[in-house]
């Protein structure tokens, strides 16, 4: 028998990873490949998630989606080089960290 996670356990668990993940990315300690997998395997688990209709978002939940949008539009060289993307991803782990406020044009929805 499989347990599903529900949608709040999900991102609770997910926001500490991909804060995780781009911090070392951004430091260039981490290769863009293991960030990019990451991605894929957050999206496979989210198979798993078990969504209610109209089950409301958070805030953290509409951050973790922008930033894992912003991650999988963007080039490696653009998330590293533009630095208007990195003051946005920057924003976006503060906020998942707890350390800093809701980034004003942050639109993540779920995939």
């Amino acid at each position: 028998m499989v347990l599903q996670m529900k949608v709040s356990q999900f991102i609770e668990l997910k926001r500490r990873q991909i804060s995780f993940y781009v911090t070392a990315f951004t430091h260039q300690t981490l290769p863009y490949s293991e960030l990019h997998l990451f991605l894929w395997d957050t999206l496979e688990e989210w198979q798993q998630v078990k969504v209610t209709q109209n089950e409301p978002y958070s805030k953290y939940e509409r951050v973790f989606w922008h930033l894992m949008h912003l991650l999988s539009y963007w080039s490696e060289k653009q998330l590293l080089k533009d630095q208007y993307l990195r003051d946005e991803l920057t924003l976006c782990v503060e906020f998942l960290d707890g350390e800093g406020c809701f980034p004003v044009d942050c639109v993540g929805i779920r995939p």
